[in-house]
């Protein structure tokens, strides 16, 4: 690629670039932040559009399954038209999506906007990743790794809460338009601002139809497998079974053709790099604690403890405050220690903290679970940064737009396939549990007969006849409360020996080399 030049290791980076690079940040924190900020106003957007629960849930899958297409394609389009041209087109066209999902009165419009806005979206991940490691010289690539690092792992886990206080305070339609005037401005900024390398052209005269075809295929049939199976009984389902075949056909067709290709749309020789295939591993995992947790936690305190989304959200900005707090300390540690080090150190740190929040109990309250939440958002630094710098940090700078594609493509892939396990898991769980409490109540116990008893009793004041029926009830949903919450610690405790797994890989990674030269700035 052109444009890519041996400039000086510690070349100064004017205040330009420093601004395009902040507002190239702040798009990629409005593009992850909408992966999660509807997921606490689905039912809001169902009544708003008439449609079914199942329906809904489109809103959702149409965006995770237009982006995760996209992010790997970005690097070949940035390449084609340079880092400021796709970064531009892409918040502009993800700001004008936005509008017209604020403005979409039926289903299927909203789905193909929210699809629209996921794929064009999509790219602005990927390319502040590679601009980090393209742009800036060894002793600032630490500080901003840590920027990204912390915006990538924050924003997913304020989505939740800011979209609930936005539908509550205002309506559903601002989870959309609150997107407008940034991203407007992220667009104008990047385009005066950042200009660090030239389009190559001569691209599009290898544009792979088939390839790309193939690839859109692949992911997105298996993103629709991932999110719609355990809701549609997985290979029982028709649609479910025929997409899983088509995901797998195109996959091996994806994967035989790139590495046919001389110059590939998406080049897979990256994982020929130990450190880089090493690397994105860990973002796999990462993925799965990062979006598996967000998720599980604010289910357990709405269907257990009966939290509404500003008490959810409360109870969950401990994290976000251990992340800030975090940022500046791993971003030190980083310059001094062995990365491989710290990021073992990070997961062990996350591994316990899931397995500390594995034993809650249905009293759990805010400041029972504010060490663990605390020390989830602390450890996540400590992942993010060195996994980062051991991944992208030792590739040269022609292939650093295309790995970063796939680098987050696994990211989110992690958060996909996590979740598809965690919702099964809690299923056969949920059913497991249940049978195994109902057995222990029964006619045949006398503890549950007094407990039976003694409900009616203080309820027949207000009851009369229909009292026996209401504490009957009453322990149906005890026992329903109770599966549920070990069916939640089941879920965090088979999550936390995943990165306890994955701490061994620490020692298959080599120990980076001095930072290879950024790309020379225009």
């Amino acid at each position: 690629m052109s444009g890519i030049a041996n400039a000086p290791a510690e070349r100064t980076i004017s205040w330009r670039q420093w601004f395009g690079f902040m507002a190239m940040v702040f798009g990629m924190f409005m593009a992850i932040l909408d992966i999660q900020i509807v997921s606490a106003s689905i039912s809001d957007i169902q009544a708003g559009l008439s449609a079914s629960p199942d329906e809904a849930a489109w809103v959702q899958t149409s965006y995770l399954i237009a982006e995760i297409v996209m992010i790997p394609l970005s690097g070949w389009l940035s390449r084609l038209l340079s880092t400021r041209v796709l970064f531009t087109l892409s918040a502009a066209g993800f700001t004008l999506f936005s509008i017209l999902c604020a403005s979409a009165t039926s289903l299927g419009a909203m789905v193909t906007y929210r699809a629209l806005q996921g794929f064009i979206g999509g790219a602005m991940i990927p390319t502040v990743f590679a601009t980090t490691f393209l742009l800036f010289p060894g002793a600032q690539r630490a500080k901003m790794s840590v920027l990204i690092g912390l915006t990538a792992t924050l924003a997913p886990t304020i989505g939740p809460t800011l979209g609930g206080w936005l539908t509550q305070e205002l309506s559903w339609h601002w989870l959309f338009l609150i997107n407008v005037p940034f991203g407007i401005m992220v667009a104008v900024a990047v385009w005066l601002l950042l200009d660090i390398d030239r389009p190559n052209p001569a691209l599009a005269r290898s544009f792979d139809l088939f390839g790309l075809t193939m690839m859109a295929g692949f992911l997105g049939a298996l993103e629709y497998v991932l999110e719609e199976g355990n809701r549609n009984d997985w290979f029982q389902d028709e649609t479910i079974a025929l997409l899983a075949a088509v995901s797998a056909i195109c996959g091996a067709l994806f994967f035989w053709r790139m590495l046919k290709q001389r110059d590939p749309m998406v080049d897979l020789r990256a994982f020929a790099n130990r450190n880089f295939a090493a690397g994105c591993v860990f973002s796999l995992v990462m993925g799965t604690g990062l979006y598996g947790a967000v998720y599980v936690v604010p289910v357990f305190l709405g269907r257990v403890r009966g939290y509404n989304s500003m008490q959810i959200g409360e109870t969950m900005f401990v994290t976000g405050v251990a992340m800030f707090l975090s940022a500046p300390i791993a971003g030190k540690l980083a310059a001094k220690v062995d990365l491989r080090r710290m990021l073992a150190a990070g997961l062990l740190m996350f591994g316990i903290s899931l397995w500390w929040l594995g034993h809650f109990t249905n009293q759990s309250s805010f400041w029972e679970m504010m060490l663990p939440q605390a020390l989830r958002g602390f450890s996540m630094m400590f992942i993010m940064l060195p996994t980062n710098q051991l991944a992208l940090g030792t590739l040269p700078p022609l292939q650093l737009k295309n790995a970063s594609g796939l680098y987050n493509l696994m990211r989110n892939l992690g958060g996909a396939i996590g979740l598809a396990l965690i919702n099964t898991i809690a299923s056969s769980r949920l059913d497991q549990h249940r049978l195994h409490l109902d057995e222990q109540v029964t006619w045949a116990r006398p503890a549950a007969q007094n407990m039976v008893n003694q409900m009616t009793w203080a309820l027949t004041p207000g009851l009369n006849g229909n009292a026996q029926l209401a504490a009957l009830r009453r322990i149906s949903l005890m026992v329903e409360r109770e599966a549920m919450t070990l069916t939640y610690n089941d879920v965090l405790l088979l999550m936390s020996v995943a990165f306890f797994v994955a701490l061994p890989l620490t020692l298959f990674l080599a120990k980076p080399k001095p930072a290879a030269a950024p790309v020379e700035a225009h």
